[in-house]
């Protein structure tokens, strides 16, 4: 007989040898994943491809685990705790528009100029955020909101830098004005004629600080915003005036803590709110470079509101004057259900702090005070700050101690389709619980403040609501100087601009606008 013959299929054996068991989880990664409950991160290990191994293990390396776990342990605590009831802001804690002598605004404006002169001023902003809602990817500090310039809120802002250091220069010496003056505008003129100059005048005072800018940005703006700043050559600021530092990010977690995987090889995160510039500045040294360069006051402001008055000398001087930590301006609230956040006392004596307008309740928010008539709680909080380099110190410390943030509920982008959970945030206001002493600065909406959130087309806070401010308090500024008005539209829906390199609140005009007719809409430049 003969033998059997034996038949080996050699696919099937290459297939099984090349199928061979992953390798495991790092170990000691493993173990301290285990030590914070967050084991599942390395769920579908087996499934990943080598690259994706690979990505995973770096994505968890790079997360502070003692920390994030610090701080979803205290938010979540946090949470569960009863909140001390809220009482009104005290009159005396607020200067109010019509309390507000002229004396006082010349002393607080010539205070803010003498301290901005000597360096003594940094400006702080917080641009961590895309135009989504406006329709944009791009950094909402790109977005031109259609003024007759067609400048962005970026330009906007830096030219009101630029004028303010050319006050400060000013009433530091008026014998030095027309040289910074004239330096600045040589500066401005080359840039916008000659945008591919490899080198600049430069803008040097003449014997004034400028004044430092500091952009926070996160890791979705960072690369656009330092490209647009190069691209327009900071606006006729120095380079190495402006710098730029990214917030932070900090995983999403489901409701019992655990990270949302947003792929199987990525932990879905989220920016840690407005309120990670503290942090940020901490752990980027920044707070050491503005104390090395004589810093000792910071505006910080959002960048989404087109009548910002950046590096307000008035504010600052008011700031300077009440000896406070802490500063904001405010506006009263229009009605008892615009959507703003309020400031309130917390706790009978307590701090002053903010509470946001869905934590209202309706009952309170109708309330009226009766001496006054005006609302119980009608501080509204705009995102204009003022704090000492001390405090910034203090309150970065301070909350990263506490480790609380606000926990947000949010629909997250994961492995099983959009899934409930937390997008853990802190906010700029969650400083003002930590200040030994806070001042209210009121100030008025049509002056200071055009949000830019919405896009056209929606009922409030648009690129055409924003432009309409600001033409129509320019239109006010030109008539009061002596200008005139011609207009081929209804007045209510056009007027001109002033270049925040003419006047940073209305001083100045007359030698330009007296006796002149402006066609609107136009811009009044130099």
């Amino acid at each position: 007989m003969r033998e059997p013959t034996m038949v080996v299929d050699m696919d099937s054996t290459a297939t099984s040898a090349a199928v061979s068991p992953p390798p495991p989880p790092p170990q000691a990664l493993l173990e301290r994943l285990k030590d914070y409950g967050q084991e599942d991160a390395f769920a579908l290990w087996d499934e990943l491809s080598p690259e994706e191994r690979d990505f995973l293990v770096k994505d968890i390396e790079n997360l502070d685990l003692p920390r994030i776990d610090r701080i979803v342990r205290c938010s979540f605590r946090s949470q569960a705790l009863p909140v001390a009831a809220i009482e009104p802001v005290p009159e005396q804690n607020v200067s109010s528009v019509e309390e507000r002598t002229m004396e006082e605004r010349e002393r607080w404006w010539n205070m803010g100029l003498k301290a901005i002169s000597k360096g003594k001023l940094a400006v702080l902003l917080l641009s961590g955020g895309q135009g989504t809602r406006l329709g944009s990817s791009d950094p909402k500090g790109c977005f031109n909101i259609g003024l007759p310039s067609g400048k962005s809120l970026f330009q906007l802002q830096a030219e009101r830098i630029l004028c303010v250091q050319r006050l400060a220069a000013q009433a530091t010496s008026e014998g030095k004005v027309f040289y910074y003056f004239l330096k600045s505008m040589c500066l401005y003129f080359y840039l916008t004629h000659y945008p591919n100059l490899s080198s600049s005048p430069g803008t040097g005072s003449g014997g004034s600080e400028s004044i430092h800018w500091y952009i926070m940005t996160s890791p979705f703006t960072d690369d656009t915003t330092r490209k647009f700043f190069e691209s327009h050559k900071y606006f006729g600021l120095e380079a190495d005036q402006v710098t730029f530092f990214q917030q932070g990010t900090i995983p999403c977690v489901s409701k019992d803590g655990r990270f949302v995987m947003e792929t199987p090889y990525k932990v879905a995160k989220s920016p840690d709110g407005n309120g990670g510039v503290y942090s940020a500045l901490k752990y980027s040294k920044l707070l050491e470079d503005m104390a090395m360069r004589g810093i000792k006051y910071v505006d910080c402001y959002g960048v989404d509101n087109a009548l910002v008055r950046v590096a307000d000398p008035t504010f600052l001087g008011y700031f300077i004057d009440k000896g406070a930590a802490a500063a904001a301006k405010v506006v009263r609230k229009a009605y008892p259900q615009e959507k703003v956040g309020v400031f309130v006392r917390r706790g009978k004596g307590g701090p002053l702090t903010v509470v946001e307008y869905s934590e209202l309740d309706s009952s309170l928010a109708s309330a009226i005070n009766q001496s006054t008539g005006r609302l119980r709680f009608c501080w509204s909080n705009v995102c204009l700050h003022m704090f000492t380099l001390d405090f910034l110190n203090q309150v970065a410390n301070s909350l990263e101690k506490d480790s609380v943030y606000h926990l947000a509920e949010k629909k997250i982008p994961s492995i099983h389709g959009y899934t409930m959970g937390y997008k853990l945030e802190q906010f700029i206001f969650d400083a003002f619980p930590y200040a030994p002493s806070t001042a209210l600065f009121e100030v008025l909406r049509e002056e200071e403040f055009a949000p830019v959130k919405n896009a056209n087309g929606s009922n409030y806070d648009t690129p055409d609501s924003a432009r309409l401010l600001v033409l129509r308090l320019h239109t006010r500024w030109v008539v009061a100087a002596g200008g005139f008005l011609t207009h081929s539209v209804p007045l209510y829906a056009t007027g001109v601009e002033v270049s925040p390199l003419c006047s940073y609140t209305g001083e100045n005009l007359e030698a330009i606008c007296r006796g002149r007719t402006f066609h609107a809409p136009c811009e009044i430049a130099f």
